[in-house]
């Protein structure tokens, strides 16, 4: 398994580099936010996760240890494979493991890709491994709770404040 490499870039591409080490050039898929540090010629150094399918042996490539230890956290979580995991790691570490102590679920679902659900998913199977301020709310809301908080979201609010004006209002005036 490859683990680090340390060499010049030779091109980049939509979410992929070349890193070329002693003659042989690698692409290594990383994160969007990345692309903007990297230029041609340049030295480079990554850590890698490699990860092996049936039909490809593709390559992920991190600037810090700490970068590639939460990728493969992420990568634990079922139904999370590593684009998603990469689109997980492109808001930050500290953020992430942020969003994932304070059970924030509308965190995650800014990333492409992921939605509510598995959102909950993440910090539900990853609070454990990275210890947890808050405690989820997993409480279902009723449809037309969702179909207000949806046309709050479309005028501005987010989804916390959404949720917690439909949580305001009295019960005897709950109708959509």
């Amino acid at each position: 398994m490859i683990g680090f490499l340390s060499g010049t870039i030779h091109s980049k591409s939509t979410g992929q580099i070349i890193i070329v080490v002693s003659g042989v050039g690698y692409l290594v898929t990383v994160p969007p936010n990345y692309l903007s540090l990297f230029k041609a010629s340049q030295q480079a150094e990554l850590f890698i996760y490699t990860h092996v399918r049936e039909d490809a042996l593709d390559l992920y490539g991190f600037l810090t240890a700490q970068e590639l230890e939460l990728f493969k956290l992420t990568l634990t979580v079922s139904g999370i494979g590593p684009k998603t995991a990469l689109l997980v790691l492109d808001k930050g570490v500290q953020k992430v493991e942020q969003a994932i102590k304070n059970a924030s679920t509308d965190f995650f679902t800014t990333i492409p890709r992921l939605g509510h659900k598995n959102g909950q998913k993440i910090i539900i199977e990853l609070k454990n491994k990275l210890g947890g301020l808050k405690e989820l709310d997993l409480t279902s809301e009723s449809e037309e709770s969702m179909e207000a908080i949806e046309a709050l979201r479309n005028l501005g609010y987010t989804r916390q404040e959404a949720s917690q004006a439909i949580q305001a209002v009295p019960a005897s005036q709950e109708t959509l």
